[in-house]
């Protein structure tokens, strides 16, 4: 497989390292905001894997949709107009798959949080909380991930309606859910649920060691959406 990389940043050299180290495919392609915008590499791959910025993604995906290429976005910022791009990948007639965390371990963590919360609601006097943690030089806050968990948790424990992820000086309210953010030292990121009741406390979390597994899981991503047209949701590849 020919892969175009967007965006040269820690995670595109990641997953250059994977596929150098692999051998299984070939990066034919790099476009950055040093290097340049390469559009002749892009035409000649296979599918295109985005990691660049908030500010250019859309701009981005115009651009290599417009030229029928599939496309993995591991780039955030964008998902309030998922609309607009479900739409180019309707006109395009091709395939976009994206994921606010592309690591495998964090998209088992999903499922279990899914099962987790379905069980505690049902079967137990169960509150829910979470907290995250990322490195100091981590620019969003909360993670897309601890986004990406909350919703799992909304949708699967009725009684938490709203998503609260800032200071409280009052009383939470019950239908509240409230996931907290950590930034400092060198974490690459952990999340963590916890279901909490008088009898008993329940725990699940990931902690990611390094940016290896969030380029395994890109690449898993490439390989999946090659040949397929619409839109797809990495976490989906991982439902029970």
């Amino acid at each position: 497989m020919k892969i175009a990389l967007i965006g040269y940043g820690n995670m595109g050299k990641e997953i250059e390292d994977v596929i150098k180290t692999d051998g299984k495919h070939e990066v034919v392609s790099i476009s950055s905001s040093t290097k340049g915008w390469d559009e002749a590499g892009i035409k000649s791959a296979d599918v295109v894997i985005d990691f660049s910025s908030p500010d250019v993604i859309m701009e981005n995906i115009q651009k290599v949709l417009g030229l029928g290429k599939n496309m993995v976005i591991g780039t955030s910022g964008w998902y309030e107009k998922i609309g607009k791009v479900d739409g180019l990948v309707k006109e395009t007639g091709t395939g976009l798959i994206y994921g606010q965390n592309f690591a495998i371990g964090t998209n088992i963590f999903f499922q279990l949080v899914a099962l987790a919360s379905k069980l505690a609601f049902k079967y137990g006097q169960y509150d829910v909380y979470g907290t995250e943690v990322h490195h100091s030089g981590k620019k969003d806050s909360p993670s897309g991930t601890a986004f990406k968990t909350a919703e799992v948790i909304l949708n699967n424990f009725p009684s938490k309606k709203k998503l609260e992820t800032g200071r409280l000086d009052r009383k939470i309210e019950a239908e509240e859910l409230h996931f907290a953010s950590v930034r400092g030292g060198r974490n690459p990121g952990m999340h963590e649920v916890t279901f909490d009741s008088e009898a008993d406390c329940i725990k699940l979390s990931v902690q990611n060691h390094s940016r290896r597994g969030y380029a395994q899981g890109a690449i898993m991503a490439a390989e999946y959406i090659i040949g397929k047209k619409g839109l797809f949701a990495f976490d989906n590849m991982f439902e029970i």
